[in-house]
């Protein structure tokens, strides 16, 4: 019997700065944004949801309701409305912004295997320079 000593991660497990820093990296700019700058982003980000699953959109400012659209954008962020009738009938709206937790896993992974790839070794790496020298050297002139 095996004993699970790390939950397994899904759509409703805990969000960290590490998971959210990776999401934005690979999905705001595929030719690499600095990683200071997406984690200072997830940081920001976070700090408005606290341990909420979805924040109400009066609390932010325009420049935050704009980097919460380009996450929009992204799929990092979604929206939701919700409706109520007031007391003298009129309709009130009220916004809210939820992470896309599904979306987020999505881009952690890719940016894993991403980074797996870049520490990946090739076996040509360990051949000796002058061997391809020599391999060279050895090759007949119609090969091209």
């Amino acid at each position: 019997m095996a004993i699970k000593t790390k939950p397994e991660r899904g759509p409703a497990g805990t969000l960290t700065v590490d998971d959210l820093t990776r999401a934005i990296k690979n999905s705001i700019d595929r030719t690499g944004m600095k990683e200071e700058e997406a984690r200072a982003m997830a940081q920001h980000v976070l700090n408005f949801f606290g341990y909420s699953e979805r924040i109400i959109d009066n609390v932010l400012e325009p420049e935050d309701r704009d980097a919460f659209y380009m996450l929009e954008d992204s799929g990092i962020l979604t929206t939701e409305r919700e409706e109520t009738t007031l007391y003298d009938g009129r309709e009130w709206r009220i916004h809210y912004w939820m992470f896309r937790k599904d979306r987020i896993a999505e881009l952690v992974e890719a940016q894993k295997a991403k980074e797996e790839a870049e520490k990946a070794v090739s076996v040509y790496d360990d051949v000796p320079e002058d061997l391809w020298a020599s391999a060279r050297k050895d090759k007949p002139a119609d090969v091209p």
